[in-house]
């Protein structure tokens, strides 16, 4: 991993020439991100992202922290304490310029020992894990750092809307896909391309089914006016 993100996420934090993100998807063309999108205030997010952030409560554990602007809302706003992680050793340099007290370089899927109230995955978090088969191992190393009475507060977007219908009126979707929110992400910086990876876009009935597999209860917390939700999901 080159790390490109987690460089243009420094670049911007210390003012080094940022430049917008390249994204590209297997089922999305080619598109510019901006970097300061991700240094947003409390102010300038989404209604999902505010009120997984109005919900959040005691030790939180804030996943893939990117630039760590909700784990700052968290310390700085509402004195919880947060443990931010991302496996970005760029973003963790970010997150600890912008005074994050606790940001490490962490994989979720090697966290041990500690335990949270709160575990956060915004910004489409759960895609992290990939593919839809990797949902169960996920999702029960997710409850292993739960505390008794924690939840588990993430959003997504169910993208079927993105495929076209088909003679029948279902949706065409392509025969090499799993999952339909299963897509492959390509991202490119001042010139340089990342190595693609899997993400994943989870509808939340399968979410819930996950969940209910998994023995946690799924709660839909909000509903987006695009497809995207809110999921809380607890023991």
């Amino acid at each position: 991993m080159k790390d490109l993100f987690g460089r243009a996420i420094l670049d911007y934090q210390t003012n080094n020439s940022p430049e917008d993100l390249i994204t590209e998807t297997t089922i999305s063309e080619e598109d510019e991100m901006s970097v300061a999108y991700l240094f947003r205030s409390y102010k300038e997010m989404p209604k999902m992202e505010q009120k997984a952030l109005q919900i959040a409560k005691g030790k939180i554990l804030d996943v893939g922290c990117g630039a760590g602007s909700h784990s700052l809302y968290l310390q700085n706003d509402l004195n919880l304490e947060v443990t931010a992680i991302d496996i970005s050793p760029n973003a963790i340099e970010a997150c600890k310029l912008r005074g994050i007290i606790d940001a490490r370089v962490q994989d979720v899927m090697t966290l041990e020992k500690e335990t949270y109230d709160t575990i956060l995955l915004l910004m489409n978090g759960a895609g992290m894990c990939g593919k839809l088969k990797n949902i169960p191992n996920f999702l029960i190393k997710l409850k292993s750092l739960l505390n008794p009475g924690g939840q588990i507060l993430m959003d997504s977007s169910d993208i079927i809307y993105m495929f076209d219908d088909d003679e029948d009126g279902g949706k065409w979707i392509p025969s090499d896909n799993e999952y339909y929110g299963e897509v492959v992400f390509n991202i490119g910086y001042k010139g340089e391309k990342e190595k693609p990876f899997n993400w994943m876009y989870i509808d939340y009935n399968t979410l819930q089914n996950a969940a209910f597999a998994n023995d946690l209860q799924a709660e839909l917390i909000l509903e987006g006016e695009h497809y995207d939700y809110l999921a809380k999901l607890s023991v």
